[in-house]
């Protein structure tokens, strides 16, 4: 059957579940679900792509994190006792269980917790594997952990995406104490969506907080929690498949930050989309040295070029929108600007792509569009 699977990972997955499944005793739909499953693992999770391995429902391997997302938390998080209380399809489990000498793993989809421990098998990851909802398992626990770690499920009952802790299952809010009686540090792994003051004001213990890219697309906000009295949130803001630094600060500082406003120099500094998710617009500017173009357009200047600045930099110039040529090749970056990117190349009739670019943002003397040298 993988030689099938193996052959068909291009097929169109629709038109694959019409066809009569070539095996007696495995249905197309079981087919279909490993040949998606691959497929899914090329990009999100390569390590998977051995043989033996079985794959989930695409729900399953949706709520999964990245190998990527994974392997930096296995980083930063290590111990002798780990527990995963809500393991899903235990990627990042198997990532963590790195760096601890006993593992549990907790899930109470039966047939899920099944595949997960026939994969660790495969792979000769041990682990204990526990079938059972969180709740009956709290309930009848006596061990200690270093680090509990949960992905709460972000959709309710009727599948829609929920945000707010109250609202996830299960709610960390109402668990918390318990949590944390029986672990030195609580670490959850949160929506990208998730307002970071609104995580604070709801969760007392809360010491850390990790806003994690990928090639500048967002994939989660981790927090984590203790009973130790710490002095200052530390977050860290980081871009992983990029060559930018990472960017921490103290929560609260941007509160006595300020930034100085100029017109376009040089060069221009957009942040990652890791640090605009903080919300650093000033703390950003006074860090570095560089100038706001204005207080809602999150793009900086200055007359020198920094190295080491956590976002991408152009040299550019301020053009005129009559400089810009008809049918020429731009990557459009639109910020604070009324017209979108599409806009943009409808209106100018220009072709997306090539290496030059285009911002079209404001400064506080009004609109202007920047073009790179």
């Amino acid at each position: 059957m993988q030689d099938y699977i193996n052959a068909n990972l291009n097929t169109d997955l629709h038109a694959q579940l019409l066809k009569k499944s070539p095996f007696p005793d495995v249905s197309m739909q079981e087919i279909v679900q490993q040949i998606n499953g691959k497929q899914t693992a090329q990009k999100k999770f390569p390590f998977l792509l051995k043989e033996g391995i079985i794959f989930p429902p695409q729900l399953n391997l949706e709520q999964a994190s990245s190998e990527k997302t994974a392997d930096y938390k296995s980083q930063i998080l290590k111990g002798k006792k780990f527990i995963d209380l809500t393991s899903g399809f235990g990627i990042d489990a198997y990532y963590l269980s790195q760096n601890f000498d006993e593992v549990t793993l907790v899930e109470q989809n039966q047939e899920l917790l099944g595949i997960v421990e026939h994969n660790w098998n495969v792979l000769g990851r041990k682990a204990k594997f526990v079938n059972q909802n969180l709740e009956d398992f709290l309930q009848i626990n006596e061990e200690h952990f270093d680090i509990i770690y949960l992905d709460p499920a972000r959709r309710d009952q009727n599948k829609n995406k929920v945000f707010l802790l109250e609202d996830l299952s299960p709610d960390i809010l109402q668990i918390r104490k318990k949590l944390l009686h029986i672990a030195d540090q609580i670490v959850i792994k949160l929506s990208p969506l998730i307002d970071l003051k609104y995580l604070i004001s709801v969760l007392p213990g809360t010491f850390r907080i990790e806003i994690i890219a990928v090639k500048n697309d967002v994939k989660e906000v981790v927090i984590f929690l203790s009973n130790e009295e710490k002095e200052g949130i530390i977050v860290n803001c980081i871009n992983l498949e990029s060559d930018e630094s990472a960017f921490t600060f103290i929560f609260g500082e941007e509160e006595s930050s300020h930034a100085v406003y100029s017109e376009p120099e040089k060069f221009i500094y957009i942040p990652n989309n890791a640090i605009l998710k903080a919300g650093v617009f000033n703390l950003i500017s006074e860090k570095f040295g560089l100038k706001k173009l204005h207080p809602n357009s999150h793009i900086y200047t200055s007359d020198q070029k920094i190295s080491d600045f956590p976002g991408r930099v152009f040299e550019m110039e301020v053009v005129e929108s009559k400089q810009i040529k008809k049918k020429g090749q731009f990557n459009i970056i639109s910020k604070n600007y009324p017209l979108k990117p599409e806009d943009i190349k409808k209106k100018y009739a220009i072709k997306d792509g090539g290496k030059d670019y285009l911002i079209f943002t404001q400064s506080k003397k009004g609109k202007i569009i920047l073009k790179s040298v």
